[in-house]
């Protein structure tokens, strides 16, 4: 009987041990895949970081633009040299401040509206000075939009208008007369960013200057749709060509629009 009972514990033991044993894999196999999957979210995020500083050093790059600020120190250069000593100390005052601006910003995730306007008109005014006034500008901020406590990735808008009136306004036939109209508004929690010119249509840039500065709105675009994927922003660039009432073609728009961000509203989403 006592033989009897000891094979009875031994077999009653052998199903826990293996239970035991297979719970024991099961973790140390649970635990691995885990460590392995946040070792490779760490790396994917590690890599989207290092792609969006890269696309930031671009981007700073694409707007310190060489042959703007070679031309715009020509320009100064001839009006110091007419004698023209004002324009001279207005476009040195508004280079200077430029240069201040964009270097200030350049590291920074965010900043609000006014200080991307603050820069983004001070960029136009230097332009309509170093081309003779060829094209006047208009910039309309809704009311419903507070400039102070609205929130934008920096060095996006200012690529679009550089192309704007590279490419569109100063190909235009006509030497005077360009256009240039920003809009600002919100509707409901959307920003809109609303650029229109009447210059050249987008068809009609066929040269290679053009491919040049594309690398410009490219970068500015690849660096929203990261900051949008980032911080839920649902953004969206929209190239649309601008119809007369005859529906003959008179210029261009491009709407940027976003998630309204504010200065008081979590940015993690």
């Amino acid at each position: 009987m006592a033989h009897h009972y000891t094979e009875i514990v031994f077999a009653a033991e052998w199903p826990f041990w293996l239970f035991f044993l297979l719970s024991l894999v099961t973790l140390v196999v649970f635990f691995t895949l885990r460590e392995r999957k946040i070792r490779r979210a760490s790396a994917k995020e590690i890599t989207k970081h290092h792609a969006l500083i890269n696309l930031e050093l671009h981007a700073f790059q694409a707007q310190m633009d060489p042959h703007f600020i070679f031309n715009s120190l020509n320009a100064i250069h001839h009006y110091i040299l007419t004698t023209s000593t004002d324009m001279a100390s207005l476009y040195l005052t508004r280079f200077s401040r430029l240069m201040r601006l964009m270097i200030g910003n350049f590291n920074k995730e965010w900043i609000s509206l006014q200080d991307e306007l603050d820069a983004l008109e001070l960029y136009i005014q230097l332009e309509q000075l170093r081309f003779d006034e060829q094209f006047n500008y208009q910039l309309n901020v809704l009311p419903e939009v507070n400039k102070q406590f609205t929130l934008i990735p920096p060095l996006i808008i200012q690529p679009y208008v550089q192309y704007a009136i590279w490419h569109r306004i100063l190909l235009r036939p006509q030497k005077t007369g360009g256009q240039l109209l920003i809009t600002i508004r919100k509707e409901k929690d959307r920003l809109f960013i609303q650029l229109e010119d009447n210059g050249i249509l987008i068809t009609e840039v066929l040269d290679s200057t053009g491919e040049r500065q594309a690398s410009g709105i490219d970068i500015a675009s690849e660096r929203l749709y990261m900051m949008s994927e980032k911080y839920h922003m649902q953004a969206s660039i929209k190239a649309l060509q601008v119809y007369d009432a005859e529906q003959l073609p008179t210029g261009n728009r491009l709407i940027i629009s976003m998630q309204h961000v504010g200065t008081r509203q979590s940015l993690a989403g």
